[in-house]
This record gives structure tokens, C-alpha cells and sequence, in this order.
């Protein structure tokens, strides 16, 4: 092999950069979808649904945390202080999110928003999140589940199921992707 058809090597790429020297959207996307995620979880599942908090079944968690009932006074308002931890986290992880792709994307912001690389990674951030959440939370923790009760199990695995097709279909979405997408 001729060394004008070898591959070039890394070198002097900075970081944050795809392989064509274009800013790359993995880390801020990933970022940002999981931090948007967890709002999603946050406020969707905890907040609106009410169907479980943070700490709601720690009477038969794997790791021997109190028990916080959402039935009492004092479990609810230990719960709603430990929701408020896990929204603080998403937020976080939203505002590094955007941090990282500001400081990433010199030209052309407002572009950027519509691209397939942005928001691929976007879903795959999020289905990273409920993977992640779902199998330390539901499943090692056990320290809440998506739905207690009866078929809980079901609800926990559904939720990773949903975060599987949500990290492939995102991975699926940005590959081949430009940062600014050309209509």
C-alpha cells in the first residue's frame, strides 16, 4: 500500500472534531439527551403520573435504604427532596450539554439545531439515560420501579426497551450526518 492511499492518522485532530475536522456532536448530544431524558422521567413519570419517586420502593430496595412511603407526610417530602436532586443532576447535564456545544460550534449555531447529527445523538443520549437509569435504579437499587405493583417487572423492562430503541434509532439518525445538514 502506497503511503498516498494509507489512511491518515489522527494526529493534530483536536479534540471535540470528527474525523473530517468538523466539530463533533456525540458529546454535547449525548448530553443533552440525557439530561432531557431525565426531565422527561422527572416530570412525566414522578411529577404528572405520579407513579413512582425516587425512593418509593425502598421497602424492598437491594441496598437496605429506609423506607419512604409516597402515602406519609415525611416520605413524601423525603422523595420530593430526593426528585429534586435527580432534576438537579438532568439540569446539569442539560447546561454541560449546551456548554459543549456552544464552545464546539463557531458558525452556523442556528443550522445546527436542525441537524440529523444533533438530534441522533440526542435520542441516543436519552436512551443511554434509561438504560443506565433503568438497570442501577429498577433493577440493582431497586430502589424505585417505572409502575410498583403487580407487574412491575414489565413496566421496568418496557422502559429499558424503550431506551434501547431510543439509542439505536439515534444511532441509527445521526450516522452519516454532517453537523449542518444541507436541505
Amino acid at each position: 500500500m502506497s503511503s498516498s492511499t494509507s489512511p491518515t492518522p489522527a494526529v493534530g485532530r483536536a479534540v471535540g472534531q470528527d474525523r473530517a475536522g468538523a466539530p463533533s456532536l456525540t458529546a454535547p448530544g449525548l448530553l443533552l439527551g440525557a439530561g432531557l431524558g431525565g426531565f422527561v422521567d422527572g416530570i412525566l413519570i414522578h411529577q404528572v403520573l405520579q407513579w413512582h419517586h425516587m425512593l418509593t420502593s425502598t421497602d424492598t430496595d437491594n441496598i437496605g435504604v429506609p423506607y419512604y412511603p409516597d402515602t406519609t407526610v415525611h416520605g413524601l417530602e423525603i422523595n420530593t427532596l430526593w426528585d429534586g436532586f435527580f432534576h438537579t443532576a438532568t439540569w446539569l447535564l442539560v447546561l454541560g450539554g449546551l456548554a459543549l456545544l456552544y464552545s464546539r460550534i463557531q458558525h452556523s449555531r442556528g443550522r445546527v439545531w436542525t441537524s440529523r447529527a444533533l438530534w441522533g445523538w440526542v435520542l441516543a443520549g436519552w436512551g443511554l439515560f434509561n438504560l443506565v437509569e433503568g438497570v442501577v435504579d429498577h433493577h440493582l437499587l431497586g430502589i424505585h420501579h417505572v409502575r410498583s405493583g403487580p407487574h412491575q417487572t414489565w413496566w421496568d423492562l418496557g422502559f429499558l426497551a424503550l431506551g434501547a430503541l431510543l439509542l439505536v434509532g439515534g444511532w441509527l439518525l445521526q450516522r452519516g450526518a454532517r453537523v449542518h445538514d444541507d436541505a
